[in-house]
């Protein structure tokens, strides 16, 4: 994560290394989703929200970035207007995890 607090507004940019151990070379496809921990209203734990496919010679690695913007962030609130609330996110690609705060 480049940031562990973002304001409204802003995007947040997230880097991931991906590494082929295997013997061949292989296509991997790269998935960011997010996790809004505490909204007003009910979300899904996991979303989608970008996704690049890399291929990789054996032993080879490289580093992706994504950015996620406020639309990424935003839901549709009680009031049927898109929102983005202060509040904590976790960001998840594979099998890590990392979170950052949305701050007013």
């Amino acid at each position: 994560m480049e940031k562990e607090k973002i304001n409204i507004g802003e995007n947040i940019h997230v880097t991931v290394n991906v590494k082929n151990t295997g013997a061949l070379t292989g296509k991997e496809g790269v998935l960011v989703y997010i996790n809004d921990v505490a909204a007003s209203v009910t979300r899904p734990n996991k979303q989608l929200k970008a996704f690049k496919k890399v291929e990789l010679n054996s032993g080879q690695s490289e580093r992706l970035s994504f950015i996620l913007t406020p639309h990424d962030l935003s839901f549709i609130g009680v009031d049927l207007k898109r929102i983005v609330e202060p509040g904590d996110f976790k960001v998840m690609v594979g099998n890590e995890i990392a979170g950052f705060t949305v701050t007013k």
